[in-house]
């Protein structure tokens, strides 16, 4: 099977998974993202531990990019701390940009390396970075 087709299934198969698709109990934070241009619309919820993003959720509705990327983001951040995980948002954002990443990078990105086929579809690339400046807005606050 070739690299595409692994990274294809990967994100079909994400994309209909319930793992982190919940609401949290209590919290810290709780913020709505959305993308006007194609109804995409998640609610991504965060629990911290001091620095740490110790727990994260979503709910919403969307292709099956955006929802594949917010679980899989998640599942990339979660355990991070919040300085960590706001590089690895922008790692994630430079590359669907078509930024060429280092191999710490690519290795960093674990799964979320999926969707570097991304950059070349522009109608998907706002899908794919929602969950990802979501993050950001929350974060950055």
């Amino acid at each position: 099977m070739a690299l595409d087709e692994i990274y294809t299934t990967l994100i079909m198969e994400e994309s209909r998974s319930e793992h982190n698709k919940k609401d949290l109990d209590d919290p810290d934070y709780c913020e709505l993202g959305h993308n006007p241009s194609c109804g995409d619309e998640i609610t991504l919820q965060i629990k911290m531990d001091g620095d740490i993003l110790k727990d994260l959720s979503y709910t919403g509705r969307g292709c099956a990019i955006s929802q594949a990327s917010t679980s899989i983001m998640i599942d990339t951040v979660r355990g991070k701390t919040k300085e960590k995980a706001l590089a690895l948002a922008d790692t994630f954002i430079d590359m669907i940009k078509g930024v060429s990443l280092s191999e710490d990078e690519e290795e960093e990105l674990e799964d979320a390396m999926a969707f570097q086929g991304v950059a070349q579809l522009p109608a998907r690339v706002k899908c794919a970075v929602l969950p990802w400046y979501t993050l950001k807005g929350i974060l950055e606050k």
